[in-house]
């Protein structure tokens, strides 16, 4: 037979038996069957045979080659080629500088590596660091359950600040990791100034919240971001909203002006909460903050969060305000109900230190005066400027001029750096406290140096501005200086003309 003619007549004869099939399926008694009225067709019964052969093959288990174990060639093999990665990031040059040792108590005056300098590195800002009335409770044991000390020392604190209850935290930090996002949750909005500190921006973050950030220490751009939220958002009135900011920024230096704050606050109906590490016990005339220093009854904020290791020379942490707002947070807030309590001995120093600057009102008119005289003094400084404000006891410099381009500044700091090196100390040791720059390495380059040429030459201990790597904060980085009560006119003197000698010699040209 001839394959050619038999090919298509095998492939018809084919076709024509399905169609045969088929057509029996319809053609078939029950293929037009009635159930319950409706009328089955042949196609539904092909259609039904179909759905129980997909649901057999979908209930029969996958096909697994069987299992081998690896011979001890494959396993050597394998080992060989994997490569663990890094639990923590790669140690940089500048993780092995060493650091400044503290060899005494942080007081005015420190031993810093054996030697004695005038220390304006520490925020003992009333000069209570080694006070005799806070020594004398040395003999306090240091346990760390909830005694009664902690509930005077809250007791102490809503009394001296004027407001009906208040709340410890054992770390000073914590307290705004835990009182933001008590309150503030998914959802609600925050309009918050782009220069506040991390512990802040780590609230927002945990909170969950809308954050929306005005410009900083800027009453215009804040007038402006509430207008919009408001506008923008047709359920703004239904949401929580609040306003976030810090009495003396950590930063900057700069002071907030509460007296607008609030009046804008009412105006939108918006909740204030106010962070007053760097301001309680120093502004005002008794030291009770910044709604004393402002003349703001202290009801129209709604929260106040402060540190105790700065003017009270303690540690941990508070927050304040009505009993409604400090209830809330001994059920809800993480730092409060999943941390043990502030040592008792912490908390009596806490006490001790209200006391002592109620008995002597004298220390805050001496910050003052000193916080005056170095912003005074530092005024017309070479290369830099003056970012903070003249009340503030948190005096920092930034530098005065940028070319417009990231690229040019780097090239100008670079130069500096350059002419600025001195022969008397090594770069390879320059200390890894003095911190992060905006600008990069040359920025960081240039503020080490001058903060280690201060220390070496001048016997004056400050330091730049700190940021980690997960600080978003925007503002520039400068040098930081804390003013004490306790820092004598000379003292004072000393910083000012050591810090323009060194700042004279770096942008000489």
């Amino acid at each position: 037979m001839d394959l050619a003619n038999y090919v298509p007549s095998a492939f018809t004869s084919l076709l024509k038996n399905a169609t045969e099939l088929i057509t029996f399926a319809y053609d078939v008694p029950f293929a037009r069957a009635v159930v319950f009225g409706v009328h089955i067709g042949g196609h539904l019964f092909v259609e039904g045979l179909l759905l129980v052969v997909i649901i057999f093959l979908l209930s029969q288990k996958s096909y697994k080659p069987p299992k081998r174990p690896l011979t001890k060639k494959e396993i050597d093999e394998l080992c060989d080629e994997w490569v663990p990665e890094s639990l923590i990031p790669p140690v940089t040059e500048e993780m092995k500088r060493e650091v400044p040792v503290l060899l005494s108590a942080a007081g005015p005056h420190t031993i810093i590596n054996g030697k004695k300098v005038v220390n304006f590195a520490s925020a003992n800002y009333l000069g209570l660091m080694g006070h005799e009335k806070l020594l004398q409770l040395h003999n306090l044991l240091p346990l760390s359950f909830h005694v009664d000390v902690h509930l005077d020392c809250e007791t102490r604190i809503a009394e001296f600040l004027g407001t009906p209850d208040s709340i410890l935290y054992s770390y000073g930090l914590s307290t705004m990791f835990s009182a933001i996002p008590a309150f503030c949750k998914k959802g609600d909005i925050i309009v918050v100034d782009e220069g506040v500190h991390w512990g802040i921006q780590n609230g927002l973050y945990l909170s969950r919240s809308t954050i929306v950030y005005f410009k900083h220490n800027d009453m215009q751009s804040l007038r402006s971001t509430l207008e919009k939220v408001t506008q923008d958002n047709k359920r703004a009135k239904k949401l929580r909203r609040y306003i976030v900011v810090e009495a003396v920024y950590q930063n900057s230096g700069q002071i907030a002006p509460l007296d607008e704050i609030i009046q804008l606050k009412e105006k939108y109906k918006f909740r204030v909460l106010l962070d007053e590490s760097n301001s309680f016990g120093v502004l005002g005339k008794s030291g009770r903050g910044l709604t004393e220093h402002f003349h703001v009854p202290v009801d129209k904020i709604d929260i106040i969060t402060a540190s105790m290791g700065h003017a009270l020379a303690s540690e941990g942490g508070f927050c304040t305000g009505s009993h409604r707002v400090v209830d809330h947070q001994r059920l809800s807030s993480s730092g409060y109900v999943f941390s043990a309590s502030l040592p008792p001995y912490l908390a009596s120093a806490a006490i001790a230190a209200i006391d002592v600057i109620e008995e002597n009102p004298q220390l805050i008119t001496m910050l003052r005066d000193n916080s005056k005289i170095l912003s005074t003094g530092l005024l017309g400084i070479q290369g830099l400027e003056l970012a903070s404000d003249i009340m503030s006891p948190l005096v920092f410099l930034r530098l005065k001029k940028s070319t417009g381009s990231l690229k040019s500044d780097l090239q100008l700091l670079e130069d500096l750096a350059d002419r600025g090196k001195c022969q008397t100390f090594d770069l390879k040791v320059l200390p890894a406290v003095c911190i992060v720059g905006l600008y990069g390495t040359t920025h960081k380059r240039f503020l080490k140096m001058m903060q280690l040429q201060v220390l070496k030459e001048h016997s004056v201990f400050v330091t730049t501005s700190k940021r980690s790597i997960v600080d978003k904060c925007n503002l520039p980085v400068g040098i930081r200086i804390y003013v004490s009560a306790a820092h004598t006119e000379s003292d004072l003197q000393k910083a000012c003309e050591s810090l323009k000698t060194v700042a004279a010699s770096l942008f000489t040209d």
